[in-house]
């Protein structure tokens, strides 16, 4: 398998967040993807390819071109407000404010386009967003050119982004906006199965009243784990998109043997679907270890994962996303795709 990656994601770094009232050393570190690519090697997967440069407008295909525009003015304007550290939002517009008009301060844009203090800019940030994307597309186009999957190894990850928020370490959807490419590009229809320990919630929304996309999430149980307001069970989609959003939401200390039933179910709903493409949301923080999820699926667990994923036959893209244990992150991301290949 082919794994595409990017040093430019080296540039986001030192980043601070806000969790439970304290500034703390940002969790989405450095290190989580250069683990996982000295896994890659170490286990001789197969080559590891830089990104080809793509256009931003294909993240305009599922998110509001406003917000895309957005992110590389923040650490200019950041800087330009006189402020020095992380770029964090304090003020989001909540239930009973204004939303429809978009403010003119950074520190007020920050909150506009963001649903938590999460994803902070520094001054690499941008790049290692724009080689992310590049990086997913890259190997979208390695699956659509006849690979029978690819491995997208991210940083930062995506699967929190909506159409026009951040949150989550997340900036651009780079899941969504690879399964737009596939769409884009001849499959008439995709399926999106992320594995991440928390909802996908941006990946919901941006797809939830479209029928050619099917969004699958296996997930901690949102009444008590974060992202906490979407990835309920009866969140089924709407309109047009009306049965083609499943949820698995699983209480804490959820072990492989209750969480592949799930997996199971996913998987035999991706069949029924029949799409062209299948697009992993690729988290490893369902881990027994995880400093910041609370599931017990073991590091034998995730080539299993992989084996049942490559059971459904189809082509497939892997799209890094989270993952914090980071002593086993490349122990168990890789596991699932050698997993797949050994199927």
């Amino acid at each position: 398998m082919k794994t595409v990656f990017s040093p430019l994601h080296l540039g986001h770094v030192d980043q601070t967040e806000l969790v439970a009232g304290a500034i703390v050393p940002g969790f989405e570190k450095t290190s989580r993807a250069e683990i996982i690519r000295a896994r890659v090697e170490a286990v001789g997967l197969g080559p590891i390819l830089p990104p080809q440069v793509h256009d931003i407008a294909a993240a305009k295909r599922v998110h509001r071109a406003d917000y895309i525009d957005f992110l590389p003015r923040v650490w200019p304007m950041w800087q330009a407000a006189g402020h020095s550290g992380t770029a964090l939002p304090f003020t989001w517009p909540v239930r009973g404010l204004r939303a429809d008009v978009p403010p003119l301060g950074i520190e007020a844009l920050l909150g506009y386009y963001s649903f938590d203090a999460g994803a902070g800019f520094v001054a690499g940030t941008f790049d290692a967003i724009k080689s992310s994307l590049d990086v997913a597309l890259t190997a979208a186009a390695l699956v659509g050119d006849g690979e029978r999957a690819a491995f997208a190894l991210c940083r930062p990850p995506g699967h929190h982004a909506g159409s026009a928020f951040m949150g989550g370490y997340c900036y651009i959807n780079n899941a969504a906006t690879a399964a737009q490419w596939f769409r884009d590009h001849g499959a008439a229809r995709v399926s999106i199965l992320d594995v991440d320990y928390h909802h996908g919630n941006g990946t919901q929304e941006i797809f939830y009243d479209r029928a050619d996309v099917q969004v699958l999430n296996l997930h901690g149980d949102p009444l008590t784990e974060y992202p906490f307001f979407l990835g309920h069970a009866d969140e089924t989609g709407i309109g047009a998109g009306a049965g083609f959003n499943i949820n698995y939401p699983m209480p804490s200390g959820t072990a492989f043997d209750r969480w592949s039933l799930a997996l199971d179910d996913a998987c035999a709903r991706i069949d029924a679907y029949s799409p062209g493409a299948i697009v992993v949301s690729l988290g490893v923080d369902t881990f027994e270890h995880d400093p910041i999820s609370h599931f017990k699926l073991t590091s034998a667990d995730y080539p299993r994962i992989g084996a049942r994923i490559a059971r459904l036959g189809r082509p497939t893209l892997f799209v890094m996303e989270g993952g914090y244990a980071v002593d086993e992150i490349g122990i168990n991301a890789v596991g699932v795709l050698t997993g797949f290949d050994d199927a």
